[in-house]
């Protein structure tokens, strides 16, 4: 089994390196590529970056790119290993325990949350808990809102987890104990939501919420031995974002 279990093995750092580098190359490649096909049809510069800025279709082409990038690199890379898909935590059929699991955890990670936030108010008010997250959809129509399903509740629990949760927790938990594996994996999830980058403030409220659900979303990892369940977990959470923002409005 050491011999089985050496073959598909790789580093702390390594996961760190190769996940930071396929998030940073598909967001290039992704978004060279999408620019690409309305070029095609002559669009100029100026209309392509509207189109894939505003229009929830650009949207989609962009957000389904750079999602399917990074999960070709990152096959690409274990199939280099050997390692089987078993190795990050796909390694059987959904139970319906994992959705039992992933409520529980959708009420503790709100709780926990709720309790935080408090907390960074009261001792760091310098940060802004009310900024708005910039999601990418805007004037989204009613024929558009499947697009916007499935780039906000179906692509991101899939592809964030198998990536962070799978390849990136699982290689840091093969050289360091549980509790810096967590910190670890859940700070990047969370910096990568600080949208740095965007021309916008530090988004420190989207890093927070991220923080805290990376932690029960790795708990929910470690508990049932499997994705599915950390899957069901966020996939729950962007569902209620995607009914709040865009079906009732609840949020503007």
């Amino acid at each position: 089994v050491a011999e089985k279990e050496k073959k598909f093995y790789w580093s702390p750092l390594e996961s760190i390196g190769v996940t930071l580098f396929i998030y940073f190359i598909s967001q290039i490649l992704g978004s060279v590529l999408a620019s690409s096909i309305p070029a095609l049809f002559g669009w100029n510069q100026e209309k392509i970056v509207t189109w894939l800025s505003n229009d929830a279709v650009g949207q989609f082409l962009i957000m389904s790119l750079i999602q399917g990038i990074s999960l070709l690199l990152l096959f690409w890379f274990m199939r280099r290993r050997s390692a089987p898909l078993r190795t990050i935590g796909l390694n059987r059929k959904p139970r319906l325990s994992d959705v039992g699991y992933a409520l529980l955890a959708l009420v503790g990670y709100f709780v926990a949350y709720i309790a935080i936030a408090n907390l960074v108010k009261t001792f760091i008010p310098a940060v802004n808990l009310d900024q708005e997250q910039q999601l990418g959809f805007k004037d989204v129509a009613t024929w558009q809102l499947p697009l916007v399903f499935v780039s906000l509740v179906i692509l991101p629990p899939i592809v964030e987890e198998i990536m962070t949760r799978g390849f990136l927790y699982t290689g840091l938990k093969k050289g360091m104990s549980h509790l810096p594996a967590l910190l670890i994996t859940s700070s990047i999830f969370a910096i990568a939501h600080l949208q740095a980058g965007s021309g916008e403030p530090l988004l420190w409220v989207a890093a927070i919420d991220t923080f805290v659900l990376s932690v029960f979303l790795i708990l929910l990892r470690d508990k049932t031995k499997s994705l599915w369940a950390s899957m069901t977990l966020h996939g729950l959470k962007n569902l209620i974002a995607f009914l709040s923002l865009f079906v009732f409005h609840v949020v503007k």
